[in-house]
């Protein structure tokens, strides 16, 4: 549920916005909301809703709408979000949490910008903050008195931020982007002198000294006319600045403006390594859609093909988590399940009890490997769901795992998303995501689980905002820093007692095996050194093989050589214990888990197991489920399995010879898998490189049914390939990292903002290791891109730069093609037109001279849109209609809604309105039948700005309801 007053005045649930009826009802929920949390008055809801003398029946017209408000809440389970409308004597109050608020989110996120210390952050909350804008504040209301200094004070606020959000392009020095920003809010408030001076010294800065100075004077005829004054201090001294041809450092507010926080904006396009394909997720044929908007077309270039790519769609604002079933806890859960057989620890229990009890505690569950410190935290967690009404939230940190800790980032991103951001608004930095997870638990009573912690640092963090939230930590540190620091509550476990220990072999075998022999189960759990881990593997023997005593299994442990070591060092000790269930393991079980041990990654699939292995699926898929029966393996989800960590240095341990042999086999698995997926995702793309030399053939390779499952696979199996990429880097087998990297181009342009820069440098490294100039090009091509979709375009510039050139030396025409386009487009953006236009024209003899009608449309599209925003219709209009004269192949129907979409745009500039609304409309009803909502979007986005028909406003607000569904 979320309550807008940035826009339409209305209430948006899981199934839509509540029919709220009449004006007036609006107006009541707005003076409500405006004061949300505080009683407002019998007589301030009548000045809101009536502007002269309130009729006589008044306070029964209020209850009127006061009751029916009351009763379409309910309908949409305002409870479970904390949402009451009350009565209080001669008075009303709407009670609900402040995050459930635009206009409070709205402060927030401004808060949250002034406190952030780099550039690039800040602008990400400017931003958002601005994202929240649906139109015109408490539009749709009846506006009496109070209502309208409110919608005034909103926009005056509204209007602040957006000075500020210039100001910080400026100090990064992306000063096209805030004379941009400020054109469109200059037209819609003339008059605003500030707002005309920010651009005057935007355009000056951007190298564009003449039509500052035009647009001084231009306002000061314009204040002259309208109102009979002179221009006040601030353009006066902005003028004055430029003539002087020093308008203050860079970035700097002119005087006496609000105080800026600096900020960094979306950005550019490019496209990926394949042509073709259908639309859906990704845009067009083989270019996923970009999350971020440009003043460029957001079609993207990139590593190997040329095609278009879809505009990122408007991001939805912030919506808090829906709510569960009656009766049951905010659905915010990312608890794994509960642990089974969990015997003993009533102690350690009822100490995290006693610990979550105060404020904002941090509790601190410590002990060696392999004793049971996930399973108290879960079992804990799971009995004690009343606590924590708004969620339980889990990361493993993986602080001693051989597969190396999670980014920080990315546990951020797992929270903040869980917690409703849309992915495309999480911030991209640590700080900045950090301050986000804190201000959205402030208000909540939420648990926060941080599992195999190996520092205090990455828990501060992580740590929530709330005073009632509670962090649970484990760790086999004692983390005295953060006992320090936040006054964190230790609860040290140790091994379990005898009786626990034979209880967990009861609860595996059965009471009956245990009572019939209770000296050997006693002597079992001694010698298993308390450890549950140990115990469990026991256990499993044993069930597997019902005929064996347990006095027999206790007899061949204690002759075990490694117990002793076993009893003093908990790793050693699970290793005894794990090679006697492994002693009874068929060889095939015993060699897949011998290859196990050497994956790079943390996951395995039947097709990965089988690879590292050199077998078939099928084989492999059997030997895991035994692996798994005598708990080696854990299935966490259907056909997905892990290795404790133990376990794995264990397995390593088995052959230690064979581990470059696996290793290769399980890259060359990665480079099979992700090219289907990419051919899935993107079909009918061109090859973006040849296999290597010595590539093994998986003995079979996944097959997707659609694009959806290509995506799906290359978004969960995103981390272990990363892993896998930089183990071939450490190994010296480049030539598999690069590919490997660079095969995820799709799932990067569908997630452009995700962190993919880190993942393409060590590609850039690999292929520069290879001296590999065509690797290098493409990787250059697509790294630029991502590069300038962070606001990094100078970075992105310098690298493009060098990317035509390698595929010039490489022999490789398409890859300088699409290069050339991506250099383009990052010039186009700095103002550079003309070497722009050089380059896209280089482009098109280039696709040309190869027969490539994919990248020469491509370029023709980028070329039509740079027209169009150099204002230029008629040579807009002549590129797209080149474009759609070559003939786009079924599988284009999105790039085609693009280009007609252009050319629709085109056709209003030349004053052809009825031409431009037909080809507008065509356009979107090509992306609708496509599926390509992006396109759709984009083309009634158009089509609304000059015509108000009720049926475009329908279909563009269905299109937008089924991209925010996706998201």
């Amino acid at each position: 549920m979320e309550f807008r007053l940035l826009g339409t005045v209305s209430v948006e649930t899981l199934t839509g916005p509540l029919p709220l009826g009449p004006a007036k009802r609006r107006s009541l929920l707005a003076a409500l909301l405006l004061s949300a949390n505080t009683p407002v008055s019998l007589g301030r809801l009548t000045e809101c809703l009536w502007d002269d003398e309130p009729p006589s029946q008044a306070r029964g017209v209020i209850q009127g709408h006061v009751s029916r408000l009351r009763a379409l809440l309910a309908g949409a389970d305002a409870e479970a979000y904390g949402v009451e409308l009350a009565t209080l004597g001669d008075a009303y109050v709407l009670r609900a949490p402040e995050t459930l608020l635009d206009s409070q989110r709205f402060e927030e996120l401004l808060m949250l910008a002034r406190e952030q210390r780099g550039p690039a952050d800040a602008v990400l909350m400017l931003k958002e903050a601005l994202s929240l804008w649906q139109g015109p504040a408490l539009s749709g209301a009846f506006a009496g008195p109070p209502l309208r200094v409110a919608a005034h004070s909103l926009e005056e606020s509204r209007l602040a931020t957006v000075e500020q959000l210039a100001r910080a392009y400026g100090a990064l020095g992306e000063h096209h982007r805030a004379a941009a920003l400020l054109t469109a809010e200059t037209a819609a408030h003339p008059l605003r002198e500030s707002l005309a001076a920010e651009l005057m010294l935007a355009l000056f800065r951007a190298g564009r000294q003449s039509e500052a100075l035009d647009r001084f004077h231009r306002t000061r005829r314009l204040l002259a006319d309208e109102l009979g004054i002179d221009p006040g201090h601030e353009l006066a001294d902005a003028y004055a600045l430029i003539l002087r041809g020093a308008p203050g450092p860079t970035g700097a507010a002119p005087p006496k403006s609000a105080e800026a926080s600096p900020a960094a904006g979306p950005s550019p396009v490019a496209v990926p390594p394949g042509s073709g394909g259908s639309p859906g997720d990704g845009g067009p044929s083989r270019v996923a859609g970009s999350p971020s908007r440009s003043t460029e077309d957001p079609s993207p270039v990139a590593v190997g093909g040329a095609d278009a790519a879809a505009p990122a769609p408007p991001r939805p604002p912030f919506q808090a988590a829906p709510p569960s079933p009656a009766g049951e806890p905010h659905p915010v859960d990312l608890l794994p399940r509960a642990p089974r057989g969990f015997h003993g620890r009533a102690a350690e229990l009822a100490a995290l009890s006693r610990s979550a009890a105060g404020e904002a505690p941090v509790c601190l569950v410590t002990g060696p490997a392999g004793v049971g410190k996930t399973a108290l935290a879960l079992q804990w967690a799971h009995r004690n769901p009343a606590l924590f009404p708004d969620g339980r939230l889990f990361a493993d940190l993986r602080g001693f795992s051989a597969a190396g800790e999670p980014a920080l980032i990315d546990v951020l991103r797992e929270f903040l998303l869980a917690l409703g951001v849309s992915p495309r608004r999480v911030p991209e930095s640590v700080p900045a995501a950090a301050a986000l997870f804190r201000s959205l638990t402030a208000r909540r009573r939420l648990l926060v689980v941080l599992d195999n912690a190996r520092d205090s640092a990455t828990v501060r963090t992580l740590l929530p905002g709330g005073a009632d939230c509670v962090t649970l930590v484990t760790s086999r540190h004692r983390l005295e820093g953060l006992i320090a620091s936040d006054a964190a509550r230790p609860v040290p476990l140790d091994t379990l007692e005898t009786d626990d220990g034979t209880a967990l072999l009861a609860g595996v075998l059965g009471e009956e095996r245990v009572l019939a022999e209770p000296v050997a189960a006693r002597r079992l759990s001694e010698l298993c050194g308390g450890l549950p881990l140990a115990l469990r593997v026991t256990a499993a023997r044993l069930a597997g093989r019902p005929r064996w005593t347990l006095a027999a299994l206790a007899g061949e442990l204690a002759d075990e050589r490694g117990r002793l070591a076993y009893l003093d060092v908990d790793d050693t000790g699970v290793a005894a214990a794990l090679r006697l269930t492994v002693q009874h393991l068929p060889p095939g079980a015993v060699h897949q888990l011998a290859r196990l041990g050497h994956h790079p990654g943390g996951h395995y699939d039947p097709y990965a197991a089988a690879a590292l292995a050199g077998t078939d699926p099928v084989t492999a898929r059997a030997a895991l489920e035994r692996l798994a029966a005598a708990h080696l393996v854990t299935e966490t989800a259907p056909g997905r399995w892990v290795l404790h960590d133990l376990v794995r240095l264990y397995a390593r341990s088995l052959d230690p010879a064979s581990a470059r042999e696996a290793l290769i086999g399980v890259l060359d698995h990665c480079i099979a898998t992700a090219l289907a997926a990419a051919d899935t995702a993107e079909p009918g793309g061109e090859p973006c490189f040849v296999l290597p030399e010595d590539f093994r053939r998986p003995s079979a390779v996944q097959d997707f049914a659609d694009r959806a499952e290509a995506m799906r696979w290359l978004a969960t199996e995103r981390e272990d390939l990363a892993l896998t990429a930089l183990a071939a880097r450490e190994a010296g087998l480049d030539d598999r990292a690069w590919r490997i990297i660079l095969l995820q181009w799709p799932q990067m342009v569908w997630r452009v903002r995700d962190s993919w820069s880190p993942l393409l440098e060590l590609a850039l490294e690999s292929a520069r290791a290879e001296k590999d100039a065509y690797a290098e090009s493409r990787v250059l091509t697509l790294l630029g891109w991502v590069l300038t979709e962070e606001g990094r375009t100078a970075e992105a510039a310098a690298l493009l730069e060098r990317s035509p050139v390698l595929a010039r030396e490489a022999g490789d025409p398409l890859g300088e093609a699409t290069a050339l386009v991506n250099l383009a487009v990052v010039q186009a953006e700095l103002g550079e037109l003309p070497i722009a236009l050089e380059n896209c024209a280089r482009a098109i003899e280039l696709a040309r001279g190869e027969g490539d009608r994919h990248t020469e449309m491509l370029t023709l599209q980028h070329l039509a849109r740079m027209h169009l925003t150099a204002h230029r219709p008629q040579e807009a209009l002549d590129c797209a209609r080149t474009a759609l004269d070559l003939g786009p192949e079924h599988e284009e129907a999105a790039r085609r809604s693009l280009l007609l979409a252009v050319c629709g745009e085109a056709r209003l500039a030349l004053g052809d309105e009825e031409d431009g609304v037909r080809l507008l409309d065509r356009a979107a009803q090509e992306a609708e039948r496509a599926g390509y909502d992006e396109g759709a979007v984009r083309a009634l986005e158009a089509l609304l700005r000059v015509s108000s028909r009720t049926e475009f406003r329908r279909r563009h607000d269905e299109a937008l309801r089924r991209l925010a569904e996706e998201s």
